[in-house]
């Protein structure tokens, strides 16, 4: 999905019939004129039900089809032509609206995701923990990628991953175990342990936390 042209998400189109801001809506799968789709994903069609278009097309379409329904505008993305389609009643595409600003952070979402798993090619040899956090901590990433970032975690053997992890709410039991296990092997390597009445690294012998001064 995400690799489509998404600029369609910048664009504006404004309905000439009623000045009204069109707005952006899933395209019907098959085009109802030809059997055949539409070249596009999204529509851009007028939803103002107060549009000449739309208040005047019931009575043409009864008269001219002998049936109900009207008429939306509609345009499609990147094009300048604007056109009407028939729509059976007033609910038609209310139901399909696309809220852009959902998609556009999917979108950037799904490009972090895809520049952290690239960068996990190098992150051991280049001690860069960075992205192996962004897909681990990510609930939206894949689970593949999350687990190839959790084998890099291991080879990092690096403490500051503790907090973040530790501070997060895995859907995936899995993956909660799996770095459960990884973070007591890095704490073993540094010879370190958390205190637990306040959760800050110490060393593995204290019998005194440092932060919190509880006895061990």
């Amino acid at each position: 999905m995400f690799t489509r042209d998404f600029s369609y998400l910048d664009e504006v189109h404004i309905c000439p019939s009623c000045q009204a801001e069109m707005s952006c809506c899933e395209a019907p799968p098959v085009h109802v004129g030809d059997g055949l789709g539409w070249g596009s994903e999204v529509l851009f069609i007028c939803l103002n039900n107060e549009c000449p278009v739309f208040k005047n097309g019931w009575q043409h379409v009864e008269l001219q089809y002998g049936h109900k329904g009207s008429y939306r505008r509609m345009q499609l993305p990147g094009s300048k032509e604007q056109n009407v389609m028939m729509v059976a009643s007033e609910y038609a595409f209310t139901g399909s609206i696309i809220d852009t600003e959902v998609v556009k952070m999917q979108n950037e979402r799904y490009l972090k995701e895809q520049e952290a798993k690239a960068a996990l090619e190098t992150c051991v040899a280049g001690h860069n923990l960075a992205p192996v956090l962004t897909l681990i901590l990510d609930e939206s990433a894949s689970l593949a990628n999350r687990q190839k970032a959790v084998a890099c975690l291991r080879q990092l053997n690096d403490l500051s991953c503790i907090d973040p992890i530790r501070n997060h709410t895995f859907r995936d039991t899995s993956l909660t175990q799996e770095c459960g296990m990884i973070i007591s092997d890095i704490l073993k390597a540094h010879f370190k342990k958390e205190c637990p009445h306040c959760a800050e690294l110490i060393k593995a012998q204290a019998q005194k936390c440092m932060h919190c001064q509880a006895d061990l």
